[in-house]
């Protein structure tokens, strides 16, 4: 399993349109890649990180990740949407540690 994580901020003012469009956006298509699950948008409520919203899904495996990222949906969203609207942002991919492996 892969946990895909992005915290980002937007060029929109909050609460604005652009912001509700961009988030709409992106759960329309996103969700609708079919190894994506457990979806999530999440409101940054700390003033300790500068970034706004995280976005959250799982991945069964390296395969399933791999496909997302060259998926047809997400390359357009990102060259449509991401690129142009999204003014900072760490992504985080983690894979369970397990006792096995300290």
């Amino acid at each position: 399993m892969i946990r895909h994580t992005v915290a980002f901020s937007l060029i929109h003012e909050p609460g604005s349109s652009g912001e509700r469009e961009f988030l709409d956006a992106a759960v329309e298509t996103l969700t609708a890649i079919p190894v994506v699950q457990d979806f999530r948008v999440s409101r940054q409520i700390s003033p300790k990180s500068p970034l706004a919203f995280q976005f959250e899904m799982t991945f069964d495996g390296v395969e399933a990740f791999t496909s997302y990222n060259n998926h047809l949906a997400h390359v357009g969203f990102v060259e449509s949407r991401w690129t142009k609207e999204v003014s900072d942002f760490q992504e985080f991919d983690f894979e369970p540690y397990g006792l096995e492996e300290r």
